[in-house]
């Protein structure tokens, strides 16, 4: 798939910025939120518009909430999984070679060829454990 030739804004480029600076998953209103206490001159049709040129480039992953809400956040090339806090929303990316070869077997089992797959773990972090115990 080729990335369409986007033109350059400031407003794409601060939303760029700012999930380069995020180590969580944001949501469009999160984004615009914190562009705006910047200073940031950019409307929230502007953020859902730089976020979804974005995540069609492939250069932000993407996740449902359990309300369905997209939230967006800048990850490594290559593919990954995210494990995910569900109190506080940190995020790390985590290989999967059992779930590689899993995906792979189901899909060869089934006479599936190209499969392809997303896989998110959700958990509560070590500092939110133990805010949690205190």
């Amino acid at each position: 798939m080729t990335a369409v030739q986007r033109r350059s804004t400031k407003q794409r480029s601060a939303v760029s910025g700012l999930l380069d600076e995020a180590d969580s998953f944001l949501s469009a209103q999160d984004v615009h939120a914190r562009l705006r206490q910047r200073g940031e001159a950019v409307g929230l049709a502007t953020v859902y518009r730089a976020l979804q040129a974005l995540a069609e480039d492939g250069d932000v992953d993407v996740l449902r909430t359990d309300d369905g809400e997209s939230v967006y956040r800048r990850c490594s090339t290559g593919h990954h999984h995210h494990l995910v806090c569900r109190r506080c929303g940190r995020t790390v990316e985590v290989e999967g070679p059992t779930v590689e070869t899993w995906a792979r077997r189901v899909g060869s089992e089934h006479g599936f060829t190209a499969v392809e797959h997303v896989v998110e773990v959700f958990g509560v972090c070590a500092p939110c454990s133990a805010a949690e115990q205190a």
